[in-house]
């Protein structure tokens, strides 16, 4: 299943509800202002703080 980005319109960061930015190779999304990666398991956005992975640069 792929991830719909139009949910991105209305999806935001559980933790500052910042904007995200998808990755589509990594299947992601990315706050930039946290720093923070989410993961998109089976097309679904799993927008869980103790889940999200620090963003790597």
């Amino acid at each position: 299943m792929a991830f719909d980005k139009k949910l991105l319109e209305i999806v935001a960061c559980p933790v500052c509800k910042g904007k995200l930015e998808y990755n589509k190779e990594a299947q992601q999304l990315i706050c930039k202002a946290d720093k923070l990666v989410y993961p998109i398991n089976d097309g679904i956005p799993v927008l869980l703080e103790n889940k999200a992975e620090p963003l790597v640069e």
